[in-house]
């Protein structure tokens, strides 16, 4: 038997041995979804048309929604300014939004009004940007440069380029001092947010783009190009494949759970990272995966490019 039939033997036993699991409820949200962010008991939701909907965690009623002014694309039309990240801090939402001539532009939203903080005439590609404090933000072009920003100052503290390599996503650490970035060369660069220093590089388990990365308790998941979910930890490291392209993964808040889309049928994997032993398959989703999020370990939100989340409640 060569090494494929062998793979395909181990990916189908461990999908029969996974428990098959059914949507709790459904979020109906105003377009596909780009990010997901929970903030005291509210989850924010970006769409690709430009609104953000905010909802109660505890009955996922919606509370409100928050909208971008339209812009004008290249041809001059009036569009939905798409949004590509969020996140909240102390009652204030940044978000990295689509701006004229395909540049981007970060607005803070506070007190029901919306503030500029990096306009778009600055033609920067900006690809996501998260809170580090209320006077700073770190945002990552699509160049792979890592950038801390003042946002009172109006300021950039420094301007780091990463690699040579296409950005894809980064996250940070939960005290936000260490920043992992992913991009198409298929490394991780563990990077210091306070300096923009390279701390730790790893390589070799990823052989082509890395679509997402999550980060937790020193724990990290990856989804990929090469249809590879790596795990690493400070004592083990190893992949999930996958028979489809990777698009999305996620930690629980220990890192003792990963999720990741495991098939062309858009399912999640829910394993243990001790065990490696496949725990979950969570179904239903129609469309190209663009996040997973546990909301405790025996729930979990996944959002795709459809304008519905999937809200998994598992029996513990």
């Amino acid at each position: 038997m060569n090494t494929v039939k062998i793979l395909l033997v181990i990916f189908v036993i461990s999908f029969l041995n996974a428990n098959e699991i059914i949507p709790t409820k459904t979020l109906n949200i105003s377009a596909g979804a780009t990010d997901l962010v929970i903030n005291n008991d509210k989850l924010f939701v970006s769409t690709s048309a430009g609104i953000i909907n905010i909802f109660n965690l505890k009955d996922f009623k919606l509370i409100s929604n928050i909208t971008i002014p339209q812009i004008k694309n290249f041809m001059g039309e009036v569009i939905n300014s798409k949004i590509y990240s969020i996140d909240v801090l102390n009652n204030k939402v940044l978000i990295l939004s689509q701006g004229k001539k395909g540049a981007r532009k970060i607005d803070i939203f506070e007190n029901g009004k919306i503030r500029n903080i990096i306009s778009d005439e600055k033609q920067l590609f900006i690809a996501r940007a998260k809170f580090i404090n209320d006077e700073k933000i770190v945002l990552s072009l699509l160049s792979n440069e890592l950038l801390l920003y003042n946002v009172n100052k109006k300021k950039i503290i420094y301007d780091k380029q990463i690699s040579q390599s296409r950005f894809s996503y980064f996250a940070l650490s939960e005290n936000k001092k260490e920043i992992l970035i992913a991009d198409e060369s298929g490394n991780l660069k563990l990077c210091d947010v306070k300096t923009g220093d390279l701390l730790k590089t790893y390589k070799g388990q990823n052989l082509d783009n890395v679509f997402q990365v999550d980060f937790k308790n020193e724990k990290i998941i990856t989804a990929g190009q090469d249809r590879r979910a790596v795990f690493y930890s400070k004592n083990d490291t190893y992949y999930k494949e996958s028979n489809f392209l990777i698009y999305s993964c996620a930690l629980n808040s220990k890192g003792t759970l990963a999720a990741y889309s495991s098939n062309e049928n858009n399912d999640v994997t829910i394993f243990d990272t001790s065990s490696r032993k496949d725990l979950h398959l969570l179904k239903e989703n129609k469309m190209t995966l663009t996040k997973i999020l546990f909301i405790k370990d025996n729930e979990v939100l996944v959002a795709s490019d459809d304008n519905k989340i999937n809200y998994y409640k598992i029996k513990e």
